[in-house]
């Protein structure tokens, strides 16, 4: 059972669920498609200053297991500086792309293939991260998670 993976792009097995980052990279605000991705941002959320940048992170999750399981919502960024960044809050109806954990039955694939973010070329949800610039330095940066159910953690050195 794999619980930590050098690259992106490489399943997991994470309590009864299979996760996969399917893509991370740098938002750009001014750039029309990554606009769609920073929507949903709460109103009282500041915008990124100068020595900041978006970063989105796009996952992939499926159940193959004969049980119903939930998808967890406990992410971080953590830096080689063991400095630790959490997801910024979307709001779902705002953000078709957006992240969300769910209950999946067995053989359910997150994002659903009928959504927005199943249909999209990324085919991942989207956890947004607001992070200082000097942090992308601090190489690798990596995603960590944690099953809700058996606390298992998941780690992925993003590519950066």
């Amino acid at each position: 059972m794999r619980r930590h993976a050098q690259t992106e792009a490489i399943y997991l097995e994470v309590g009864r669920l299979k996760y996969q980052v399917q893509l991370s990279r740098i938002l750009n605000a001014a750039d029309v498609e990554d606009r769609q991705y920073l929507a949903g941002l709460p109103s009282s959320a500041p915008k990124v200053d100068r020595d900041e940048t978006w970063f989105a992170i796009f996952m992939r999750v499926e159940n193959d297991s004969d049980e119903r399981a939930t998808s967890t919502d406990r992410f971080e960024i953590v830096d080689t500086e063991d400095t630790r960044y959490r997801p910024v809050p979307l709001d779902t109806a705002g953000n078709p792309f957006a992240y969300t954990a769910r209950p999946l039955e067995p053989g359910d694939v997150q994002p659903s293939p009928s959504s927005a973010a199943g249909q999209g070329p990324i085919q991942g949800e989207l956890l947004l991260f607001r992070i200082p610039i000097s942090t992308l330095q601090n190489r690798p940066l990596q995603l960590r998670f944690r099953d809700p159910t058996s606390s298992q953690v998941g780690v992925v050195d993003l590519d950066v």
